[in-house]
């Protein structure tokens, strides 16, 4: 006596999972130019690494004598995988099987993708298609509705992931309902340009709720959330955002009980580069191109932008500083010349709070002109975020750099230096309470007034308060580590990587304040 019937009988339901929708199925998802979730953990992964959890779950079905007549597969995928050869979580929905909307089994694996990642303090990637749960077999009569009152709640395991473990999420489709949820709980989301929409509820549910048509492209797709922050990124197609979370995922430790990877680098960290001493313009007024510098000062091809439509009088980007993951914060001085929206305040707060929970050292160049103002910013409570952006400052534990480029005015200036922040000055930084044309217009109002020509005075008020603003006083006083040639900045920042090592070590473990979505 053997137990070969049994084993077939496993061997015959592992085939009817990876069945997913069938033959007809499949074709209409690839009809629609998307892949299959199996196609897209493929793609994710290192080549051969995923290794499946619940192969043969599937939902028994009988034929109208009540016999065996087949079964119907979990419409969600899981496992482990390797990126880059590093262990992580990987799960998606099946859209091939009722569109996304979980089953019994799917929605209990979906649920588990969560406890896996940090059981074993992995990262877990998340690719989503589907349209949440279904009033379809709910509240059959008889049946047990809800969960039991002792059962944890499956919401408080996605807040813990986002305390210890990186969560990088696809919208690869609609996403709707929890599936959107989900989407938004993580520390990079990534949609793709066509045929993706994230939305709370659809358009069905919209007109019943509102008496309003709409389509899902209107509703939530990538010009709406790309601006709205619920999405970070914008992919062309799904191996562009398969790429861009495995690039994400690799400035990550595999949990918060780890440091990032710093890696070997063969760009310089002597290197000068000359730009930089003219790329800030002597006229105030003109803009310039924070990125570029950015960019020159970080290792060559490192930087990988955050959320650049959501916000975008702020920058965040990760990059490398002789091989060390960094977060880059910065202002872009092309968008209310730099000052801090309620947009722009939640993106900072954002990104600063990812690289305490990784242990990610922070260098900020400042151009902070400082709060948004008018009505539009106070109707969007600015100053309410603003504060949010700058307690998170005050309450990082990262190694954190400032580098002033240019102007730093007000309490928005707060938001871009952490405690004991190695302070650098190029000779174009200029700071203080006010901008010198607000300040002058206030506080010299009635002279102003009373003045025969009232433009003179005003020019020569500002130049002489501008002339007070200069960054050599401040060298000279130590209120700054150094006033230096723009040219040393990298030089600099990589020195200062290095005197970090040992202050990263003590961080190890989770933060007192952690990431929030």
């Amino acid at each position: 006596m053997t137990w070969e019937a049994e084993a077939e009988e496993i061997r015959r339901r592992r085939e009817y999972a990876r069945a997913q929708g069938g033959p007809a199925g499949i074709e209409r998802q690839h009809g629609q130019g998307r892949l299959t979730v199996r196609e897209r953990i493929q793609r994710v992964l290192d080549a051969g690494s995923f290794r499946e959890f619940g192969r043969a779950t599937a939902t028994p079905e009988t034929d109208e004598q009540g016999q065996p007549d087949g079964y119907t597969p979990a419409n969600y995928v899981l496992g482990f995988g390797a990126v880059e050869g590093r262990r992580v979580v990987v799960g998606g929905e099946d859209f091939t099987l009722k569109g996304g909307s979980p089953n019994a089994a799917g929605l209990r694996k979906s649920v588990y993708a969560e406890h896996l990642a940090v059981r074993y303090r992995v990262p877990l990637i998340r690719l989503l298609e589907g349209g949440g749960g279904s009033v379809r077999g709910g509240g059959k009569p008889g049946g047990t509705v809800g969960e039991p009152v002792h059962t944890e709640p499956r919401f408080r395991i996605i807040a813990d992931a986002m305390g210890q473990i990186p969560v990088a999420s696809a919208g690869l489709g609609a996403v709707a309902g929890f599936p959107a949820g989900r989407l938004v709980a993580s520390h990079f989301s990534v949609m793709v340009r066509e045929g993706t929409q994230v939305m709370a509820g659809g358009p069905a549910l919209v007109e019943r709720a509102l008496g309003r048509p709409i389509t899902k492209e209107e509703l939530g797709g990538h010009r709406v959330h790309i601006r709205s922050g619920v999405v970070d990124n914008l992919a062309e197609d799904e191996d562009d955002a398969l790429a861009q979370i495995r690039r994400f995922l690799s400035y990550l430790p595999a949990n918060v009980w780890e440091l990032p990877p710093r890696t070997p680098c063969s760009d310089p960290v002597d290197r000068c580069e000359d730009e930089l001493l003219s790329i800030v313009p002597r006229n105030r007024r003109q803009p310039f191109d924070m990125r570029r510098i950015m960019t020159l000062v970080a290792d060559a091809d490192s930087c990988f932008e955050l959320a650049r439509g959501y916000g975008r009088d702020q920058i965040a980007m990760l990059a490398r500083l002789s091989g060390q993951p960094v977060m880059l914060l910065g202002n872009d001085c092309r968008f209310y010349a730099g000052a801090m929206s309620a947009a722009g305040a939640q993106k900072v707060r954002r990104f600063i709070e990812l690289a305490d929970t990784f242990h990610l050292p922070v260098v900020d160049f400042v151009d902070e002109p400082g709060f948004m103002i008018g009505p539009k910013a106070e109707a969007e409570g600015t100053i309410r975020y603003g504060m949010a952006a700058v307690a998170a400052a005050a309450q990082a534990t990262v190694p954190w750099a400032s580098v002033q480029v240019h102007k730093t005015f007000g309490v928005a200036g707060a938001a871009h230096y952490g405690p004991d922040a190695y302070l650098l000055l190029w000779p174009s930084a200029e700071s203080g309470a006010l901008p010198v044309e607000g300040g002058v217009a206030v506080a010299y109002r009635r002279e102003l007034a009373a003045a025969e020509d009232p433009d003179a005075l005003r020019t020569q008020l500002e130049d002489e308060l501008r002339a007070g603003r200069s960054p050599f006083p401040r060298a000279e006083s130590f209120s700054a580590h150094e006033i230096i040639d723009p040219r040393e900045t990298r030089p600099l920042l990589c020195e200062w990587v290095e005197w970090s090592q040992h202050r990263l070590e003590t961080l190890r473990g989770p933060v007192r304040f952690g990431f929030r979505p």
